[in-house]
């Protein structure tokens, strides 16, 4: 993949190319109210050797966006495909809106990517069509060239003539069924460098003159540095104190970390030095305080109604890759090297603490080893930014693992209330209370929010008020409580994970409690005559729901004999009103429970509707990945004690490893649905941990209400 600055480099030399902008109109994300942030602009330019050069505005990590971008470009423009080369956006004047979150790559690039490809390639055939004086209605383009009959021209040959056309205001784009490359599998792009180890991440940055430098920070949020002594640290150049903590400085990591344990520190307590989690959970149960965020019907007083409370524990991203940023500071500029989901806010937030104009700092955008939501905040570029200036030359600020795990940007828990009437096989009556906390990393909610909490509350339930069910009495509710004693951000699927584990675990109860096949039953209550409704901005068709709980249950076998002492569940979600998506796993509980999660999972099926399918094969890298995070997941948790992270590593913290993974994972696609992709990275997440649960009960007869799952509970 080219640099922007080899990009910039090479693309003064290369004479007159045909350079095409992409617009993004609108504000898609609201950078400090949401999880994601906004779309970027970008461009395309065609040089005169053929090659077509896409500006990728995305951030990679991990889920393959710069292939689908890539493809979505080739197939409208016509394009050589062994031709498309990318290069990564910096923030800039033509680049105000560079973001990656909530898992709209697809979605918001779809049709400005389009639009721009289709002038593109509009301007290339009127560039021939001047040349060859014929009708452009009588002209074909194909692999990277424009035919008329028995004639053909390379679109290098055609970029000088065309660059001096007007671009149409509105292009004609391909029908969906002319589109080629859209809907087949390809390999990633930047996979070979991937495997081979030739990618460069953030962590493999280095600059001349740079300095290592590791961070003792605060060990409660809220205390304050009152001394440290540096005496017996050996073998370092600095120990500086900055905001955010006490930076041990050296000339290589290691230096920087082993210095770091000989550092001796003393903090005050601060206001936060008694927060431990277990009495968060008393104070989540105990929120009486509830701001309805749907109401319809009426919900019957009834001796007959089932009720059931969920716990979901605080839990943090951990990507492999820890936080890291390289920075530059001199002269009044700034430049930094980040992995980040957010160089426009790495940007701002740099220009703000350094006191200088945005524009004075430089952004190099890297590959990271995981985001998930994490690389949204801007901390870590913002303390690497500080400590630079503080030694006048360039330095890498690496976190630890513990340093991972402990000071991050938290996973809320959360408690969920449910209770419901069932009344001639069909949920009667409905009601389900959310107590939680809203991302306090980006602050409260602000004036115009406070006018209408309904509204602000609900927008953050998702898998609450969105419940997709045919319900003639729905009551849903949210109960905030404060967590001033730790960051809360941004997550993987955001605040669906508990929201739709409580849900649909509730659903099978209700379920099994009317007698009725789990599977059966979600289809019945399916049902409706509305198959199309929304709550508040989101959309729930239950149409593609009812079709990818169809085809999840034809690939599983749902219904067919199992070997003995095996189990199925079901479970299925609308994330963000847009992709749609049904599991069935298939587990066994061993008499001895195994290593990890204590249960075996033998099989988890995947039905996805997610709008067009641009490369089924990343789509189903997707699902793989999301399924083996959400069993991660599902037997972790961050747990507080006075005010600590008990949790450091990931010996108390594990990921699933192989031997306890799937032995098989399917991806089954519902064709197309309408003109319009939709999301994948998070969607797949949600309903995972409530089917396997699921199976357990069936297994087990056991209900799990609890996360992390305890089976001797």
């Amino acid at each position: 993949m080219t640099t922007r600055r080899q990009f910039l480099k090479t693309s003064a030399l290369a004479g007159t190319a045909l350079v095409i902008g992409v617009r993004w109109d609108g504000d898609l994300f609201a950078v400090e109210k949401a999880s994601a942030v906004f779309a970027p602009n970008s461009w395309i330019r065609i040089e005169p050797s053929g090659k077509t050069i896409l500006t990728i505005g995305k951030s990679e990590m991990g889920q393959g966006v710069r292939t689908s971008l890539a493809m979505i470009l080739a197939d409208e423009l016509d394009a050589d495909w062994s031709q498309i080369d990318l290069v990564q956006a910096s923030p800039g004047p033509k680049f105000k809106r560079l973001g990656t979150g909530g898992s709209w790559s697809i979605g918001g690039s779809w049709m400005p990517l389009r639009t721009a490809a289709a002038a593109a390639r509009a301007m290339l055939v009127e560039a021939a069509t001047a040349r060859w004086a014929v009708d452009p209605s009588e002209c074909t383009t194909a692999n990277g060239m424009v035919t008329h009959g028995g004639k053909s021209l390379k679109y290098g040959e055609l970029v000088e003539t065309a660059s001096k056309l007007r671009v149409p205001d509105k292009p004609v784009l391909k029908a969906m069924s002319a589109m080629k490359l859209v809907g087949t599998s390809q390999n990633r792009l930047d996979g070979h460098a991937l495997l081979t180890g030739k990618a460069r991440y953030g962590i493999d940055v280095h600059v001349p003159g740079m300095l290592y430098a590791s961070m003792e920070r605060p060990p409660v949020r809220g205390a304050t540095l009152k001394r440290f002594d540096a005496a017996n640290v050996h073998g370092v150049e600095r120990v500086i104190a900055i905001s955010s903590g006490v930076a041990v400085v050296a000339k290589n990591t290691w230096s920087a970390m082993k210095g770091r344990r000989a550092l001796i520190t003393e903090w005050s307590d601060g206001p936060n030095a008694g927060f431990n989690s277990a009495d968060h959970m008393k104070a989540l149960h105990a929120a009486t305080e509830a701001v309805v965020t749907r109401a319809e019907g009426s919900f019957p007083e009834s001796a007959d109604a089932i009720e059931a409370t969920y716990e979901y524990p605080f839990n943090v991203h951990a990507p492999l890759e820890p936080m890291n940023c390289v920075a530059s500071v001199r002269g009044g500029k700034c430049e930094l090297w980040a992995p980040t989901q957010a160089p426009n806010r790495v940007q701002e937030r740099v220009a703000q603490a350094l006191g200088v104009k945005p524009d004075d700092v430089e952004v190099h955008v890297t590959l990271m080893g995981g985001g998930f939501g994490r690389r949204l905040n801007a901390d870590y570029a913002v303390e690497a930014a500080l400590l630079s200036r503080e030694l006048k030359q360039p330095v890498q600020v690496l976190w630890t693992r513990e340093d991972d795990m402990r000071h991050g940007h938290f996973q809320m828990a959360a408690v969920h209330e449910t209770s419901a009437v069932v009344k001639e096989g069909r949920i009667a009556a409905w009601r389900h209370k959310y107590a939680t906390t809203y991302h306090n990393v980006n602050g409260p909610p602000g004036a115009d929010e406070q006018k209408d909490l309904a509204a602000f509350y609900r927008d953050i339930s998702w898998g609450v008020h969105d419940v997709p069910y045919a319900i003639p009495a729905i009551e849903t509710s949210f109960g905030h409580v404060e967590t001033p004693a730790i960051w809360i951000g941004p997550w993987r699927a955001v605040y669906s994970p508990s929201s739709v584990f409580a849900r649909e675990s509730f659903v099978d109860e209700l379920a099994h409690a009317a007698k009725a096949d789990p599977l059966q039953f979600r289809l019945k209550m399916l049902e409706s005559a509305n198959d199309t409704f929304k709550s508040g901005d989101l959309t729930v068709d239950r149409a593609r729901l009812r079709r990818v709980l169809a085809l999840a249950a034809e690939k599983s076998g749902w219904g067919s004999p199992l070997p003995a002492g095996h189990a199925r569940g079901v479970a299925c979600n609308v994330f963000d009103g847009e992709t749609h998506t049904a599991y069935v796993a298939e587990v066994s509980v061993p008499d001895t429970p195994r290593e990890g999660l204590g249960i075996v999972v033998h099989k988890i099926v995947a039905a996805i509707d997610c709008g067009v399918v641009v490369n089924p094969r990343g789509i189903a890298q997707q699902v793989e990945s999301g399924a083996i995070w959400a069993l991660s997941n599902l037997m972790n948790e961050i747990t507080f004690t006075n005010g600590r992270a008990q949790q450091t590593s990931f010996t108390d913290f594990p990921l699933l490893r192989m031997s306890g993974s799937p032995a098989v994972i399917e991806t089954h696609l519902v064709p197309s649905h309408g003109e319009q992709p939709f999301g994948i990275g998070e969607p797949v997440v949600p309903a995972v941990i409530p089917a396997v649960l699921n199976a357990v009960f069936v297994a087990t007869g056991k209900r799990i209400r609890r996360l992390p799952m305890r089976l001797d509970a």
